[in-house]
This record gives C-alpha cells, sequence and structure tokens, in this order.
C-alpha cells in the first residue's frame, strides 16, 4: 500500500529531475552535515542501550531505531559524497557487551533508555522539519521529508511501547484559572 509521503513524493518527482541542479547552499550542508552526525552518534548510543537492557520490547524497538538509522546514514553519505561535501567524522558501533556485567552505577533504566530515545526523536522531527523548511532544491527536500516519515512512523510506535510499559513521561497537565472542578 503506497502512503500518502510517496504518493507526495512521486507527484514531485517528475519535476525534480527536470530542475536543473543548483549548488547546495550553506543552510542545505550544514543541514545534511548536522544530521548525519546526529544520527552516526545515535548508532553508538544504541549499542550502549543494547548493552544494557533486558527488555525484548526496548531492543526490538532500539534494533528499529539503529536499521533506519543506518539507511539514513547510507543515503546521507551517497548524497554528500555525490555532492562534495566532506563527511564528519562519527563514533563506530559499540561492540556486544553482556548486560549482567554493565555496573549499577553506570546503567541506564529501560525507562530512561525509552525516554532517552523519544527525546532524540522529537528532536530529529523538529530539526528535520527546520532542514526540510531551509531546502531551495527540491531534492534536499524530499530527501528530509521521506526521513521525515520513517521518524513520524518510528515516533508513533515508541510512543506506544512507552505507554503500554508506563515509560512515558508526562508533563504536568495544565488546569486554566477559573476551569470548574469535576
Amino acid at each position: 500500500m503506497t502512503n500518502i509521503i510517496e504518493t507526495i513524493a512521486s507527484y514531485f518527482k517528475p519535476e525534480l529531475d527536470d530542475e536543473p541542479k543548483q549548488p547546495l547552499h550553506v543552510g542545505e550542508v550544514m543541514s545534511l552535515w548536522t544530521f548525519y552526525t546526529a544520527l552516526g552518534e545515535a548508532i553508538a548510543f544504541y549499542g550502549v542501550f543494547l548493552n544494557i537492557t533486558t527488555d525484548a520490547k526496548l531492543i526490538d524497538a532500539i534494533n528499529g531505531a539503529k536499521e533506519e538509522t543506518e539507511r539514513a546514514i547510507s543515503s546521507l553519505k551517497e548524497f554528500m559524497i555525490n555532492e562534495g561535501i566532506p563527511l564528519p567524522d562519527i563514533s563506530s558501533e559499540k561492540p556486544k557487551s553482556d548486560q549482567e556485567l554493565v555496573p549499577l552505577g553506570v546503567r541506564f533504566s529501560d525507562k530512561e533508555i525509552a525516554n532517552f530515545i523519544a527525546v532524540k526523536t522529537a528532536g530529529y522531527i523538529a530539526f528535520i522539519g527546520l532542514a526540510m523548511s531551509q531546502a531551495v532544491r527540491g531534492d534536499v527536500g524530499v530527501m528530509f521529508l521521506g526521513f521525515m516519515t520513517t521518524v513520524l512512523k518510528y515516533g508513533t510506535t515508541l510512543k506506544s511501547m512507552m505507554i503500554e510499559k508506563g515509560w512515558i513521561t508526562v508533563p504536568p497537565y495544565f488546569k486554566p484559572v477559573g476551569i470548574p472542578k469535576e
């Protein structure tokens, strides 16, 4: 089944293919470079988290994020190399460790891990939206649109799991002054 984002992207594709390729402007380059860096660093964190948690659903969520992140990194890397953008140094993936050997003083709880990933996901959504709004070149905008679709889909799944597990951190509820008490 085709989703709405794929439909929109396919609608613009013929236009993008015919669009003359202007040089990337500094904002586009900075967005690409920064997002590549953020994703690269996320891979290291996912490895740490996989070395800590034993919760099966959280492991699946981390592995899902890791796989999507690796795909995005690959796509960005190819695009950046083709455009002549130097790649930043990023951390390497962490080796697999025994969860039982991680000292308690450095161990994150499952709730902390899930909330860290949720905050990072929310940050990606804000960053990608900004990058899309700054993109002049259509191919850059569509690439970030694809990233946004992936992040939103992942975020929805993560949020559902966090609610189910009781891990979601919710700000205090807002009750306006003068609202009738129930």
